[in-house]
């Protein structure tokens, strides 16, 4: 499986080298024997195997992208492609992983992403943050669905009881804590570091199925990128914190970015509004006081608007687990409904 993926901007001179990771920062500037060996090693499998370049094209725009080497360096499986001679993009692998099963998109990613017509920039951080982002999703994506499939993953596939479901939100819902609820029935209160990680976690439903939940993190930053992981999606889950009324404009005004895409037309949609144990209610008047609350969320995220799909509104708390298993319930609903209407 794929746990990294790195830039080396500037590989000619360590002083002034910039280096860019994701998800996690496993290497920086100051080891500098491991940067200067995986450049090193880089070149050097290049020369053993007279690697040729992917993309060599005479035209300004487009890059001279190496084909891909794999070394194993400091305990890290790499596989690297070196960029017009100054910039080299690693990906780190599990130990028993065979990088070269990567080969192929590997480098038809390198070529759509650098050369498309326009020349691209690696001027700008934000602009290489999105290219590692946008490569780990596809790379990911890759690995779990083509790789790496597990006996138990093909054997749900075989009898069409797969499916997928994309979990999205802004940052500090709730999001990575529900999936880990799901996944192992328990909840770490110690748990509060906005995730940065975009992960695929598997669960098995009794006798239902298998859900592949796609947990895509909700910084600013990363949002362009959903619509990238929406792809084959069987259902959409959109995370809401309740408790925190002063983020809804900007939590209704990103989800309506994704419901207003056609090509998403007709998959169903289940909301979540999660941290309800944080509303304090009297406990005399406490269902009342909380369907008013629901009917308050659906009228400003103008839920009855939503239109061309099935769509469910839940109250959950992970925290306490209220709703868990009604969600799950929800999620196998709304698919069989669709998938009836598609019949």
């Amino acid at each position: 499986m794929l746990h990294n993926i790195f830039l080396f901007k500037g590989k000619q001179d360590l002083e002034d080298l910039n280096i860019y990771c994701y998800p996690k920062e496993i290497i920086n500037v100051n080891n500098k024997l491991l940067v200067n060996n995986i450049i090193k090693g880089h070149d050097q499998e290049k020369i053993n195997d007279r690697k040729e370049s992917i993309s060599s094209c005479k035209n300004l725009n487009h890059y001279k992208i190496d084909k891909p080497v794999a070394q194993y360096i400091n305990d890290y499986n790499i596989y690297t492609s070196c960029i017009d001679e100054d910039i080299i993009i690693g990906l780190i692998f599990e130990d028993d992983d065979n990088p070269y099963d990567y080969k192929d998109i590997f480098e038809e990613l390198l070529c759509e992403s650098l050369n498309n017509g326009n020349r691209y920039s690696f001027e700008e951080e934000m602009e290489i943050d999105n290219l590692l982002i946008s490569m780990f999703i596809d790379l990911r994506r890759y690995g779990d669905e083509v790789v790496e499939k597990t006996p138990e993953i093909e054997f749900y596939y075989q009898r069409e009881a797969f499916f997928k479901v994309f979990l999205f939100g802004i940052d500090e819902v709730g999001k990575t804590s529900f999936v880990r609820r799901l996944k192992t029935g328990e909840f770490n209160d110690n748990y509060f570091t906005p995730t940065r990680k975009f992960n695929i976690e598997y669960i098995q439903a009794e006798d239902k199925g298998l859900l592949a939940v796609w947990d895509m993190p909700g910084q600013e930053l990363f949002r362009s990128k959903w619509l990238k992981g929406l792809q084959d999606s069987n259902i959409i889950v959109y995370m809401i914190d309740i408790a925190n009324q002063r983020r809804f404009k900007e939590s209704k005004k990103e989800l309506w970015k994704i419901l207003n895409n056609n090509e998403l037309n007709g998959i169903p949609l289940l909301i979540l509004g999660n941290k309800s144990d944080i509303i304090k209610y009297s406990d005399e008047n406490y269902e009342t006081q909380l369907q008013n609350l629901k009917e308050e969320v659906i009228d400003y995220f103008d839920f009855e608007k939503v239109e061309n799909r099935n769509w469910k509104f839940i109250f959950t708390s992970v925290k306490t687990n209220h709703n868990i298993e009604k969600t799950v319930q929800t999620i196998f609903d709304l698919i069989s409904n669709y998938e009836h209407i598609q019949k």
